[in-house]
């Protein structure tokens, strides 16, 4: 992802490639980690700054996430990939600067997949090598190609390939390469983005060496902003009539439902050599597109590769900031937060085949004691909420809200010293809305206070809201995951009341408190 500012906020450099080197326990001193807003169950970098996920693949029971890093400082610059790995998507250790910016090319977005038939001749029988493919851009010059990169170390060490570029069209906007193995065609297929264009492009590879266009899609949907970011994959749907239909998503720039960047997506098929949209595909003036998530704070998702059939599911993350105000977020010493890993599913609704999610299964393991509402009055309600005091670390809590057929209804988070975060089912607007705008810190940035909304199929049903609540965001997951909005909240100390408003009764609330992945 290029950022406009193009401004980096420089530490000692030495300094900071010592820190980078440290082991991870050594990183989670007692300072790091217990800072204000800080999340707890969140992944963040010890120190500096972070945006895109890359390179995310899954290798030996290790699930692999780089990174767009910046080693020097805590706003955007000197392009590098940051390395940590887990085994449960929760808990993760920091390993050493992998790819580094150097002669006047810093390491963008790209992805990363295991050669299992070692078709670039990088690895061993019986052992083969990761390869990252990323975009190389040139600091003095206006160009962007496609370069690799390979590890026979499980990932702990990487070669740049001589050979690089592997693929160069001679532009300045052309970036973000997604990679992954066609078995029906026996190749590697690569989506990349032609920012500028509104358009991706589709490329073959027998080796991940050398590629050969194959087709282009776009513009659709969104396209006030320039194009980012692109995923594809299958996914199986749910529900009556099964099948499996193909994902495109696309990040854009500006132009997103809620103001700035944001993740959309298209639904339909693959054959190989290009993308067919379904013709579900809402195409109503006005309404461009749909978004996989509608919040503020989730942009540059991709999904992770090479996770094993046996798994079965396809598992993704996004940056969880938006370009509108991320250089500015007053975090210390790091700057932004990925988004909780999420698993993804295709359901089939009245309206069409939609994308869903929900966090990934894993993160029950960091569940506490169970701690139920059985249903009751608003007043009984809030007084349960306030004996169980949700006031501390981050928590998970899901709500059923009966069916109704007029009013607005919700819970007020990050609430206390006349500040609130409203999330609210308006069944007269027809729409779930997530409300920052008395919310704690915001004058940072002008833009970052306000409202996003998600549209409701069904305003008088019953609904229910997941929230995942951490020291600076609220995710929130509407239905099982038709809906999601990602908002970072930064409250003042003292904002950490939870209540329900609006709703005379409440059919639900289950609750845990989650605990600290870093400490």
């Amino acid at each position: 992802m290029i950022q406009p500012l193009m401004r980096a906020l420089l530490v000692t450099p030495i300094l900071t490639l010592l820190i980078l080197s440290l082991p991870a326990g050594r990183l989670r001193s007692a300072d790091l980690y217990r800072e204000p807003y800080r999340p707890q169950f969140h992944f963040t970098p010890a120190t500096n700054w972070m945006n895109d996920p890359n390179g995310m693949v899954w290798y030996e029971g290790e699930y692999h996430l780089f990174y767009q890093y910046n080693p020097f400082g805590d706003r955007w610059g000197h392009m590098s990939w940051g390395h940590s790995v887990s085994r449960d998507l929760l808990h993760w250790e920091a390993l050493p600067l992998a790819l580094p910016e150097e002669g006047g090319v810093m390491i963008f977005s790209g992805s990363a997949v295991v050669d299992w038939k070692n078709t670039t001749g990088f690895g061993k029988e019986g052992h083969p090598p990761l390869v990252a493919i990323y975009t190389g851009h040139y600091t003095e010059r206006p160009l962007q190609n496609q370069q690799i990169a390979y590890s026979t170390d499980r990932g702990r060490t990487w070669t740049k390939y001589a050979g690089n570029p592997v693929l160069d069209i001679g532009e300045k906007d052309f970036r973000d390469p997604k990679v992954f193995w066609h078995e029906p065609t026996h190749r590697w297929v690569m989506v990349v983005s032609w920012p500028v264009h509104r358009q991706v492009r589709f490329y073959a590879s027998p080796n991940l060496k050398e590629w050969t266009h194959l087709s282009d899609f776009g513009p659709a949907g969104s396209t006030t902003g320039i194009w980012e970011c692109p995923d594809l994959f299958p996914l199986r749907v749910d529900g009556a009539g099964g099948g499996s239909r193909w994902v495109l998503t696309v990040n854009v720039g500006s132009g997103a439902p809620g103001g700035g960047s944001g993740c959309q997506y298209f639904v339909g098929d693959f054959d190989g050599t290009g993308f067919h949209l379904d013709p579900t595909y809402p195409t109503a003036p006005g309404a461009p597109g749909l978004w996989a998530d509608r919040g503020r704070d989730f942009y540059a998702a991709v999904s992770w590769s090479d996770v094993p059939s046996r798994d079965g599911r396809r598992l993704w993350l996004g940056w969880m900031s938006n370009w509108e105000y991320a250089n500015d977020v007053p975090t210390a010493p790091w700057r932004s937060a990925m988004s909780i890993p999420r698993e993804l599913g295709l359901r089939r609704l009245p309206e069409g085949l939609r994308l869903t999610q929900r966090p990934v299964r894993e993160l029950a393991t960091l569940r506490g004691p169970r701690l139920r509402f059985g249903g009751g009055s608003l007043e009984a309600a809030n007084r349960w909420l306030d004996r169980v005091g949700l006031h501390e670390g981050g928590f998970e809590m899901r709500v059923a809200l009966p069916a109704a057929s007029h009013g607005i209804q919700g819970l007020r988070c990050y609430a206390g010293e006349g500040e609130e975060v409203l999330i609210a089912i308006d069944r007269d607007q027809g729409r779930l809305s997530v409300d920052r705008s008395k919310s704690g810190h915001r004058s940072f940035n002008p833009r970052f206070s306000g409202v996003t909304t998600a549209p409701l199929a069904d305003p008088g049903a019953a609904h229910q809201l997941h929230l995942l609540v951490d020291a600076c965001s609220v995710e929130v997951f509407l239905d099982d995951g038709v809906q999601v909005l990602t908002t970072l909240v930064l409250p003042s100390p003292g904002a950490r009341r939870i209540e329900a408003f609006g709703a005379p009764r409440l059919s639900s609330i289950e609750a845990w408190r989650l605990a600290s992945t870093w400490r």
